[in-house]
């Protein structure tokens, strides 16, 4: 839990400029915080056709980049490539590759590439295209996705699971595409595609395991630390066909799409490891095995219309309907190691209950309409009304055999369906001298059913339940830009936003009054819930030099979850405060010289009353987010051929609760460092030369300092452009 409540706080700030500016050249182009001075320019890589010459005119619209360089780690590996998506130790390949030639009077031919060996990273596209006639494109695209199999760490005693190699989680995912099109002029558009793509690899999972060697004593010395792992299997073709063709005043398009998918995914878990058991016969530990397995098939066909009914109207519409249809299979099975086939004779404890023998289906049909106005009533005023409506069916089934009662069979099904109707209406005004003024409205009314059954013949179980929901959600949102100055501008917003759904149960099979610890309560008690959310963020941009660029960005939110329980009154469950200031300056303070500094600082606290029900046993603990970051970024042009660039970075969460003596602890601990830095060289005016360093350093404190790292990152590059 702690690992995963840390990988939050790490999406959230997605900030780590210097190791995008130190490239590894498995991150693609090199990121610039602020304008380059003018030397700077001529090195940068050609983005389309469109930019074919340099300054004296020869035609450079091609270019080839190699590059070569390594990652030097002292600590663990795993939380380096997870943690930056890098790789470890040498590399080197084809970092960029583009070719293209003119093709009679208007067509081009392309060809773009790339390929880093020893880290799965490559693409490779060709196409080629004439605007009056159409277009061909072919291609294969992968890259892989790292990942870092440790668990949790337990402070009692230190207890640590280094269960898996680190160095072979990772998921590689591709595509394989073909492309074609049809775009002759005063015709019917048409065009094809066809994608097979795939996910394959090992994933860590937070379903983590338990143990006994946490040096707890009592009745509940158990804590869920073990690590776990998925391997994954996964598979999609997609065939999808479209036809656009304008008749009048109305833009017609029309197009299917159809999707097969095939999972294999295994969840593989390690229970209770290196335990001793004083009943031989009866070993402690278990490795279980779940597969889930899925063949899935997907039509979807749609329909849209663009009018326009004059100068100041414009009318859309438009219809989708899906069906999607899918298969199940699986087991979840207990034995000696991962990926055993059941054996009955094998000691499974009660408790341990796995199945075999999953089989099931599910079907789903969904319309979805949509309606959209944008007329100009008067001078400065824009209004956009829209209408949504979607009706959704579902349907489900499946039995499996219960293990280790081997004869016990349990049956499930389920239907659900749902009519969700909405509205909105956005007004524009642009009357006010260097302001434009908005606001939204949107509303949702939606009502469904649900009926659910499960079934098990030995144990005499029946469950029931049919219920009625009713939901409805409002949202208005006020905003303004105002700009006084030509070097200032001011922009502001506000909205408030209100969910409630309701539960009426028709028939239910149990109790669900707070007295009641069975589990198939949920979430039957929950009779009524509303979510509330404020925010407010306004943001200055402000150059009050020529040279100088400041912008400052502040929101605030308010969220609060309202729930009624059955036989209780409602009750204020969860608030959640969220504050973001954030602050950049750019500075050219010489034409050879650009500096630029960045801040943000986040406030985020969960409160909920359950932290204060249980009193001094802090079993359920408030959660904390907040985090800090800031970079600062240089670039210098030494010559009219030479540059340097620096950036370095910091971020800290400090958000750890060690609440370990009565659950696993929560909260982030983060503390991680960059420097990086890079040196280009414009051999000739085709040719440029790159060397790049970096040194980041991570710390982990909810891993006890395990997953510590300290990487240096060295690489250099040549592009040549013809």
């Amino acid at each position: 839990m702690n690992k995963h409540s840390s990988r939050q706080v790490r999406g959230a700030r997605r900030v780590l400029p210097g190791l995008l500016v130190l490239g590894v050249s498995l991150m693609g182009q090199q990121a610039r915080a602020a304008d380059p001075p003018a030397a700077d320019k001529d090195k940068e890589k050609p983005k389309d056709s469109g930019d074919k010459s340099d300054a004296a005119g020869e035609d450079y619209r091609n270019w080839f980049d190699l590059s070569v360089g390594g990652v030097f780690v002292d600590g663990d590996k795993a939380a380096l490539r997870r943690r930056e998506q890098v790789t470890t130790g040498a590399y080197g390949g084809v970092e960029s590759f583009h070719y293209e030639q003119d093709v009679a009077k208007k067509g081009i031919m392309k060809v773009d590439g790339r390929g880093i060996f020893d880290n799965h990273d490559y693409n490779l596209k060709l196409e080629v295209s004439h605007p009056d006639v159409g277009y061909l494109r072919a291609g294969y695209r992968e890259y892989r996705t790292w990942y870092d199999p440790s668990g949790g760490f337990f402070p009692q005693n230190s207890a640590w699971f280094p269960l898996y190699a680190g160095d072979k989680f990772a998921l590689d995912r591709g595509d394989a595409f073909i492309e074609a099109g049809l775009t002759l002029p005063k015709r019917p558009q048409f065009d094809f595609s066809y994608h097979h793509q795939f996910r394959e690899g090992l994933e860590d999972s937070t379903i983590w395991g338990d143990t006994r060697l946490t040096g707890l004593g009592g009745t509940t010395p158990f804590r869920s630390i073990v690590p776990s792992f998925w391997n994954i299997h996964e598979t999609r073709d997609i065939l999808a066909a479209d036809i656009k063709h304008t008749l009048y005043k109305t833009d017609f398009e029309l197009g299917v799409s159809y999707e097969i998918g095939a999972q294999d995914n295994a969840l593989n878990i390690s229970r209770r490891p290196g335990e001793v058991s004083s009943t031989v016969a009866l070993s402690p530990s278990r490795d279980v095995t779940q597969h889930d397995i899925v063949n899935s098939d997907l039509f979807n066909a749609h329909v849209s219309t663009e009018t326009h009914l004059s100068e100041k109207t414009t009318f859309t519409t438009g219809y989708s309907f899906t069906t999607l249809n899918s298969d199940l299979s699986g087991s979840r099975i207990y034995g000696s190691d991962f990926e055993q086939l059941y054996d009955p004779t094998f000691q499974e404890r009660p408790t341990y209950l796995g199945y075999t023998n999953l089989v099931g289906g599910s079907t789903m049909r969904q319309h979805v309409v949509n309606l959209n106005l944008m007329f100009t009533p008067a001078n400065h005023w824009t209004v956009v009304p829209s209408m949504r409506i979607e009706k959704n069916d579902l349907s489900g089934n499946s039995s499996f055999v219960l293990t280790p009662l081997d004869n016990e069979l349990v049956n499930a099904g389920n239907q659900s369906g749902f009519l969700d109707v909405s509205e909105s209406i956005e007004v524009r005004y642009t009357g006010f001298t260097n302001w434009v003024c908005y606001a939204r409205g949107y509303w949702l009314e939606g009502q469904g059913t649900m009926q659910d059954r499960e079934q098990a013949l030995l144990q005499d179980f029946n469950f029931y339940r049919d219920t009625d929901f009713d939901r409805f959600t409002q949202q208005y949102t006020l905003g303004a830009n105002w700009y006084p100055l030509r070097q200032l501008n001011f922009a502001a917003q506000y909205y408030h936003k209100q969910r409630s759904v309701s539960n009426n149960f028709q028939q239910d099979s149990t109790d669900n009054s707070p007295l009641n610890i069975d589990g198939y309560r949920y979430p039957a008690y929950i009779l009524d819930q509303s979510f509330d959310t404020d925010d407010m963020n306004f943001r200055v941009t402000w150059r009050p030099f020529p040279t100088v660029t400041s912008v400052t960005r502040y929101d605030f939110q308010l969220s609060t979850i309202g729930t009624q329980m059955d036989q209780l009154s409602k009750l204020n469950t969860a608030e959640e405060t969220t504050h973001i200031i954030a602050q950049s300056i750019s500075w050219n303070p010489h034409p050879r010289l650009y500096l630029q500094v960045a801040a943000n600082y986040v406030l985020n606290s969960l409160d909920t009353p359950a932290s204060q029900i249980l009193g001094t046993t802090n079993l359920i603990a408030n959660a904390i987010n907040d985090y800090w970051s800031g970079s600062l970024t240089a670039g210098y042009a030494l010559d009219k051929k030479s540059d340097v660039q620096a950036t370095y970075t910091y971020y800290r969460a400090d958000d750890y609760q060690n609440n370990s003596a009565y659950t696993q602890p929560y909260g982030a601990g983060d503390h991680e460092h960059s420097v990086t830095a890079s040196f280009i060289r414009r051999l000739r005016k085709n040719l440029t030369w790159t060397v790049k360093y970096g040194y980041i350093q991570g710390r982990d404190q909810t891993s006890g300092l395990q997953n510590d790292f300290a990487a240096h990152l060295v690489s250099t590059s040549w592009q040549y452009r013809f």
